[in-house]
């Protein structure tokens, strides 16, 4: 490492493998997961971000280069998302989710011109705030999801009641998914005192002062609360409409 900047060379690369191999071998020997899942995780990092690195220049040049990756990095966001949720055929529905997260908060910090309109800028920002928002719709999908399958007595009991199903499912749903924004609340509100998050130490690390790193922080972490708030509220009412399910509304009867 030289001045503030991280170079490649052999010591990286053992740090890295050593890094890899603790974390499967924690994760393994503890019983909490697939080791091998988390081998293949840094892997695909690994290469996902040489390519990216590679191209990322050719791309920052052209305006439409830079639209259309973040288009890709939006589509990659609704397949995971759908993947992880375990509704892999309901990807139009999760991407709608995602987007309806990321569209207006991207558009505003661009239309109002706090984040310049050039590719440096907006591609970054666009890549947070849509991994923010996946996250946020897989975490706030699979928990009403869950807990549906979990209530689905009082789910029904709801329905002979007279609720509409709709209605039925949000009460049961709703309070369980507004815990994925948990993390986000948590990193907004103790910034600066428990974490320096990655746009902080990013703009730092390219030589620019703390104060201006950060308002960049700020803007990040308050657009993507925004952002994943949005994303939740929708990802709750899909669940509760039928539109994302598995099959805990399936044979229900619709009101």
């Amino acid at each position: 490492m030289t001045g503030a900047s991280i170079e490649f060379g052999p010591v990286l690369v053992v740090v890295l493998v050593v890094l890899t191999l603790l974390g499967s071998v924690v994760v393994w020997l503890g019983g909490i997961g697939s080791g091998r899942a988390v081998g293949v995780a840094a892997v695909r990092a690994v290469v996902q971000l040489s390519v990216v690195s590679l191209v990322i220049t050719a791309i920052l040049k052209s305006g439409w280069l830079t639209a259309g990756f973040i288009a890709l990095m939006f589509v990659v966001a609704s397949f995971t998302s759908a993947r992880r949720i375990g509704v892999p055929r309901q990807v139009p529905w999760i991407a709608a989710a995602i987007a309806t997260g990321v569209a207006p908060v991207l558009a505003l910090v661009l239309a109002s011109g706090v984040v310049p309109a050039e590719p440096i800028a907006v591609v970054p920002i666009a890549g947070i705030l849509i991994g923010g928002v996946m996250s946020a719709t897989s975490q706030a999908c699979r928990r009403a999801l869950e807990e549906l399958k979990t209530r689905h007595g009082e789910f029904e009991a709801a329905l002979a009641l007279g609720f509409v199903r709709r209605a039925a499912a949000l009460e049961i749903a709703r309070p369980s998914a507004g815990h994925a924004l948990i993390p986000a609340l948590d990193q907004t509100r103790t910034v600066g005192l428990v974490t320096l998050p990655g746009a902080y130490v990013g703009v730092l690390l390219g030589g620019t002062g703390p104060v201006q790193a950060g308002i960049t922080q700020v803007l990040v972490l308050i657009g993507l609360l925004a952002a994943e708030a949005i994303s939740v509220l929708v990802s709750v009412q899909l669940v509760a409409a039928g539109l994302v399910s598995r099959e805990v509304l399936e044979g229900a009867r619709c009101r």
